[in-house]
């Protein structure tokens, strides 16, 4: 036809390379943060990788291609969360500091919240170790015998007060806004959380 290459415009070209491997990491990346949420409301076992699929916006297949299925979707979310975690306390952090990333962290990252919860209350006790071999509660230790935190105190008790400030607004919200009178989504709940758990880590000295 006199017109084909009109109507059918040029012959498209393959991508290249470094279009490739861009294409993969969006993929990916929709793929993670699609899981993040379906993870965060359901849990590990009550996912659904058609339902992830759908929200990223590809085929359910490109699950099993790029991290070899649900399993492996969940572990590259947390490998990326530890990636993340790693840069919090760099040296020269104070305990204010570094709690407060995880405040802000969590502000922005409800759904991964929701996700370790989960994980968290799937978790049977009885199967946990009675002595604990935990980086970041040896991390507090060597705080408290740098004086960021009292002799008197119990390193693995704050360690779980701090956990449960950090996350109140997610783990409870209506007790959060029943006591603050703040919606704990809010950037009036967060402002006061902000400054509050500064205040009461400031005080564990």
């Amino acid at each position: 036809m006199p017109y084909g290459g009109l109507v059918s415009g040029p012959p498209r070209r393959s991508p290249l390379p470094q279009e490739r491997a861009r294409d993969a990491e969006r993929t990916r990346s929709a793929l993670l943060d699609a899981a993040v949420v379906e993870f965060g409301a359901k849990g590990l076992a009550g996912a659904r990788v058609d339902i992830i699929a759908a929200r990223a916006g590809v085929n359910k297949q490109l699950i099993s291609y790029y991290f070899g299925g649900k399993q492996g979707l969940y572990d590259a979310i947390l490998e990326r969360w530890y990636a993340q975690e790693r840069e919090f306390d760099q040296p020269g952090t104070s305990l204010v500091g570094l709690v407060l990333r995880y405040l802000d962290t969590g502000r922005t990252a409800r759904d991964l919240t929701r996700m370790f919860l989960r994980e968290t209350l799937d978790e049977d006790p009885a199967e946990v170790s009675n002595e604990p071999v935990n980086d970041e509660l040896d991390r507090l230790r060597a705080r408290q015998q740098a004086g960021e935190i009292g002799a008197d105190l119990d390193p693995a008790f704050v360690l779980l007060f701090l956990q449960a400030m950090v996350v109140s607004g997610v783990v409870f919200p209506a007790e959060a806004k029943r006591l603050t009178g703040e919606d704990p989504g809010s950037d009036a709940f967060y402002d006061r959380a902000r400054d509050q758990l500064s205040k009461i880590i400031e005080r564990l000295a």
